[in-house]
């Protein structure tokens, strides 16, 4: 049966919620903050790399990212209206909205929201946890890319496109400096032609 790791307060309830609108049985393991740092427990450092919620496991399948687990279910639950129909008007929408959730609007309500409690508590989390999650997060990318050759496996697909572009800025702000394998990625990729094309308009 499909497995959910929750993390109280997280953005997992888009998981939970999607199953229940498409009844879609699974069982939930659920992780709880710590109630001083409001952090993740480590237990979820044993379920994916990242540490992060929520986490889907179903059979030998287990995807972090609650966008690529809604996408999963939605393929799973084929025909369900909670997708729109592809090539259709709705459907480009509903993709915009998909992607703005977690890439427009999540970096401003999670900064607001780290800025309230330094306010409340008058610590600084948010020097901690940046420097705390760009490490996990470049952990991840360099370990994934040591053992393949884009992101989706063997084959440059769009996801490298979308990565591209992110590792680019923490490539100028002297992110990258010790992950040797998204470095050479980044040399591979950049020297497609198509990317030099797009380069071109600056």
């Amino acid at each position: 049966m499909l497995t959910v790791h929750h993390l109280n307060e997280s953005r997992s309830t888009r998981v939970l919620w999607l199953l229940n609108e498409l009844d879609i049985p699974y069982e939930v393991v659920k992780h709880q903050r710590d109630p001083e740092t409001h952090l993740a427990p480590q237990s979820l450092k044993q379920v994916h790399p990242l540490g992060k919620a929520p986490v889907m496991v179903d059979d030998d399948l287990t995807l972090c990212e609650s966008g690529a687990i809604m996408e999963y279910l939605l393929d799973k639950a084929e025909g369900s209206c909670l997708r729109p129909n592809t090539g259709t008007p709705e459907y480009y929408q509903y993709q915009e909205w998909l992607h703005f959730a977690e890439g427009s609007l999540a970096l401003p309500v999670i900064a607001s929201l780290m800025m309230k409690m330094e306010q409340r508590t008058g610590d600084k989390p948010m020097d901690g946890y940046i420097a705390k999650e760009v490490n996990v997060d470049f952990a991840y990318i360099d370990a994934t890319l040591a053992k393949q050759s884009y992101f989706a496996g063997s084959d440059f697909t769009a996801a490298d496109i979308m990565m591209t572009v992110m590792l680019e800025i923490a490539d100028k702000v002297g992110l990258l400096a010790k992950w040797g394998n998204i470095k050479a990625y980044l040399e591979k990729v950049q020297a497609r032609g198509a990317y030099q094309a797009a380069r071109s308009y600056g």
